[in-house]
């Protein structure tokens, strides 16, 4: 199958492209190297896919490069590419608006009226739902900050050229995602980055929120399980482990030998309090469950970002 991954040197898209070209795929990979965070850790993501058979990597912004030419044959697109992260949605929203709508919107132009597309999965977040984010796909959609606005527009992108041009779309909305590659803004990179160095962690609001935790290679075979679903429909992917923000913590304290020291801030605008992903639809449509648990992805992480290399480029 041919397969087109945007997004392909990010956290999750860079896992996505290992494993459908073990899958024995063949696979186009993009990425404009936003400067969200460093394009070393980019380029690092991409080290273990350069030179592989069947594997091609381009340099492309999708707000305003020609895309013709990469979706020619494309089967199967992955639309993992977006301005991520809560917070910076607050003050560089042009940003998010141009990756996560324009972006999107000017895929689904190029696909539009092809004859080989099978799937087009876009990938969308728990912050469509808001605050409070546990059950199932019903429940309302009422994102509570920028990011979360500008990534349910991009499901309803695909939802009007589903039902008006006929492009296969599936959603899927992922619920935190964590190990090995995690982007160094997010939350379980800077606890276990902190505790390693002894230095603080910012602890925004009272380590009582809630998350449903999604190991980062159950999300990738939720992904690869959702070509086979029927277009139209959208899917919760979570793993299911539900743990506080202060558990986490002592569980990153536990397998690194180290005490953290926590420095309280005020919570985030828009701060999710809880979320937990339903995930019952997907496991009926394609028989998909977690397998790695908290405590074991952690261990997992903590051992990547240990290494070496990364420590030079972080």
């Amino acid at each position: 199958m041919e397969c087109l991954v945007t997004g392909a040197a990010g956290f999750i898209g860079s896992h996505l492209c290992e494993r459908l070209l073990n899958d024995g795929q063949r696979v186009v990979g993009i990425d404009c190297f936003t400067n969200y965070y460093p394009r070393q850790l980019k380029e690092r993501n991409l080290a273990g896919l350069r030179g592989r058979k069947n594997f091609e990597f381009h340099e492309v912004d999708l707000t305003h490069d020609p895309l013709d030419f990469l979706v020619r044959g494309t089967e199967w697109v992955f639309h993992l590419a977006a301005m991520a992260g809560l917070t910076k949605s607050w003050t560089h929203f042009d940003q998010y608006n141009t990756h996560n709508i324009i972006a999107t919107q000017r895929l689904l132009e190029a696909v539009k009226g092809s004859s080989n597309l099978n799937r087009f999965l876009y990938v969308s977040t728990s912050s469509v739902y808001g605050r409070f984010a546990s059950g199932d796909e019903s429940l309302p959609l009422r994102p509570s900050s920028p990011y979360g606005i500008t990534k349910l527009a991009g499901e309803n992108l695909c939802r009007v050229y589903n039902d008006e041009f006929d492009i296969p779309s599936v959603i899927l909305r992922y619920f935190s995602v964590f190990g090995p590659r995690q982007r160094p803004d997010m939350g379980y990179n800077k606890f276990i980055q902190c505790v390693l160095d002894g230095q603080p962690i910012q602890l925004t609001g009272d380590g009582t929120q809630v998350r449903g935790n999604t190991y980062v290679d159950d999300c990738v075979a939720a992904t690869v399980a959702a070509v086979n679903t029927v277009p139209g429909e959208t899917f919760n992917v979570g793993g299911g482990e539900l743990v506080s923000v202060t558990d986490v913590i002592r569980k990153i304290e536990k397998l690194t030998g180290k005490t953290a020291r926590i420095q309280r801030l005020p919570e985030r605008r828009g701060d999710q309090k809880h979320t937990g992903a339903d995930i019952v639809k997907l496991t009926r449509h394609t028989g998909w469950k977690p397998r790695v648990g908290v405590e074991e992805g952690l261990a997992r992480q903590i051992a990547w970002q240990t290494q070496p290399a990364l420590s030079m480029v972080a």
